[in-house]
């Protein structure tokens, strides 16, 4: 029986929850995903449970922040002046946004607090420095 192994491309379905028992995302009515192993796609972690699996097998297992989104960095959270907005939309809590970084690059980030014209955002990814775990079932190896 083949196992799954880098340059392979695999389907599976996956359910992933938070430490308080939530789920964050989930493939479950929807189809399988298919990745190609190797190739970057998926959170290290993540892919390194994947390796060595036979098709039809399940397995449930944590990914460790550092392994997936990283750790939250303090300096990836800014106070913005309100007008950097658009002057059309109303800013809320919870808003996520593109801004470009000082290479020109696109960050997308989070607004978290609003004080009078005062914004402040924050570019860390919704799951960085959360460990992550995951009911995953490998459908088919390619």
């Amino acid at each position: 029986m083949s196992v799954a192994k880098s340059g392979d491309t695999v389907s599976f379905h996956y359910t992933g929850t938070l430490s308080d028992g939530s789920t964050f995302d989930s493939s479950e009515g929807s189809n399988p995903l298919e990745v190609k192993l190797g190739d970057g796609n998926l959170i290290a972690g993540f892919e390194s449970a994947l390796m060595g699996m036979a098709a039809g097998d399940s397995r449930t297992f944590t990914v460790a922040a550092d392994e997936a989104y990283g750790e939250r960095l303090a300096e990836l959270i800014q106070v913005l002046d309100a007008g950097m907005f658009p002057k059309e939309s109303t800013v809320e809590v919870g808003q996520r946004y593109e801004m470009v970084n000082h290479k020109g690059e696109p960050m997308p980030v989070t607004v978290v607090a609003i004080e009078e014209e005062d914004v402040t955002v924050d570019a860390n990814h919704p799951l960085a420095g959360q460990d992550l775990t995951f009911a995953l079932e490998l459908i088919t190896i390619q």
